[in-house]
């Protein structure tokens, strides 16, 4: 069975190795210890699979705890449809947070563009009225 070092999993997935650690602090993976004191880690397939599961529930912006839960379904019983009804629920809970959130901008967006609006209408009005009020040098009213 291969194995991986921390840095070959830190280059395949393009992140830290402290991040990797990090992950490994919060439960989602578990490498054995190995050499003086333990000092160097060793990832197995299994955590090779945890870590990339863990970069995906990132990606669609989930929470670690979310994570951790649909990653540890997988080393369940494998009941593939309650694991499906689950992963479901979690997706379904996800989409609805970030449709208010995508909700949330449009309306700052729209608001952000109405200032934008006015302060070039203030600034069309100003250009607009020191020009009319010009008078080429020397000239007389």
């Amino acid at each position: 069975m291969p194995t991986y070092t921390i840095t070959e999993l830190a280059r395949e997935f393009d992140v830290t190795a402290r991040a990797i650690r990090f992950y490994e602090d919060q439960g989602l993976l578990s490498p054995t210890r190995e050499g003086a004191g333990g000092r160097n880690r060793v990832y197995t397939p299994r955590d090779r699979t945890r870590l990339k599961l863990t970069l995906r529930g990132k990606r669609l912006g989930l929470s670690l705890s979310e994570i951790k839960s649909l990653v540890d379904m997988y080393e369940s019983p494998k009941d593939t449809a309650a694991q499906m009804h689950r992963f479901l629920n979690v997706l379904s809970q996800h989409r609805e947070t970030l449709e208010q959130q995508r909700e949330d901008l449009e309306m700052a967006l729209a608001e952000l563009t109405a200032h934008e609006d006015e302060c070039k209408r203030l600034l069309a009005a100003q250009a607009g009225e020191g020009q009319a009020g010009e008078q080429p040098e020397g000239a007389t009213r």
